[in-house]
């Protein structure tokens, strides 16, 4: 049987994790308050983690990972790879040179 690998398309910027979570949370029924609540987080930090205003931190994956399921290091790959995209189209490398190894 062959083996497909999934390729994302490097012009797309990976998913946040509060998209990815704003998403689940639809198909659940409980508040955003309530789920803040169990997360053990305010509703301002939820809040600003679903509208992509804040990151998750390797605490809160913690406790995303415990509530919605996944691994902490899941989330915060999720994280990473957001960052990191934004991170390659912002920052100037253009005087930065490559060593080469000897």
């Amino acid at each position: 049987m062959p083996i497909y690998r999934a390729i994302r398309n490097k012009n797309r910027c990976p998913s946040h994790p509060g998209a990815v979570i704003s998403d689940i949370l639809e198909d659940i029924d409980k508040t955003k308050s309530e789920i803040a609540s169990l997360l053990g987080i305010s509703r301002q930090q939820l809040y600003d983690i679903l509208t992509e205003k804040k990151p998750v931190s390797a605490q809160v994956s913690v406790r995303i990972a415990k509530l919605l399921g996944g691994s902490p290091e899941s989330w915060l790959r999720m994280q990473a790879s957001h960052d990191a995209w934004h991170a390659e189209r912002s920052v100037d490398v253009s005087k930065i040179p490559t060593l080469q190894e000897a």
